[in-house]
């Protein structure tokens, strides 16, 4: 599983679509949302949790159609389908490649865009914990929705209509972290919220992209 946790970091940085696009799209809209809604730095202050994570969010789901695709292509998810490691296990490893791609980079220059968006000086902690604590749920929801839409035409347009529904409660618990945090109030509802989305989905979700996948290569 080391080998095919290896193998797929090195996919997703040779063909593109994660590291950089993730992070690339991320800054964008840390730049983009202060010149549409103005310079006031109360407002900015205000709005930066809530687009701090949809930024994420939608940064994670950039790349979520890659997650199978390309072993789809090549005939390598068929050969993982027969091979001694379990499919589950195979979703599992997805997942936290597309998280170490994507979401982890993310975590790690969130701060700095927080800075863009003059986010109130107590919540950067709280910003980085909320991230790193739900954008795992993003990845293991997208790697079930990736297993549902493989080998479809467009899949990716459907794969995100699946999704993003799915993304609702990790967005809405993880920016009333951040949003209480910045606050100086008490964080510990919405934050136990997080991770028992984070949690429920480590533990259930990969045995469905299992099912998924088993079902499309039928």
């Amino acid at each position: 599983m080391i080998g095919l946790l290896i193998r797929d970091l090195r996919l997703a940085v040779r063909a593109g679509g994660g590291f950089g696009l993730g992070l690339a799209f991320f800054l964008l809209v840390a730049v983009i949302v202060p010149l549409g809604v103005g310079p006031e730095a109360a407002t900015l202050a205000k709005i930066a949790p809530g687009i701090l994570w949809v930024g994420a969010l939608l940064s994670c789901l950039l790349s979520l159609d890659r997650i199978f695709a390309l072993d789809f292509e090549d005939g390598s998810l068929d050969l993982l389908a027969t091979s001694p490691i379990p499919l589950e296990g195979v979703a599992a490893v997805k997942a936290l490649a597309h998280w170490l791609v994507t979401g982890l980079p993310l975590v790690a220059v969130s701060p700095v865009l927080g800075l863009l968006l003059n986010l109130p000086g107590p919540g950067y902690l709280w910003l980085v914990l909320a991230l790193a604590l739900g954008t795992p749920a993003l990845s293991v929801i997208g790697a079930f929705g990736a297993a549902l839409t493989v080998g479809l035409k467009r899949g990716g347009l459907l794969m995100s209509l699946l999704v993003l529904p799915l993304y609702i409660p990790t967005l809405i618990f993880g920016a009333e972290v951040v949003k209480r945090g910045a606050a100086g109030l008490s964080v510990g509802t919405p934050l136990a919220l997080l991770a028992g989305i984070t949690a429920g989905s480590l533990a259930l979700l990969p045995f469905a992209a299992a099912a998924a996948i088993r079902v499309n290569l039928r």
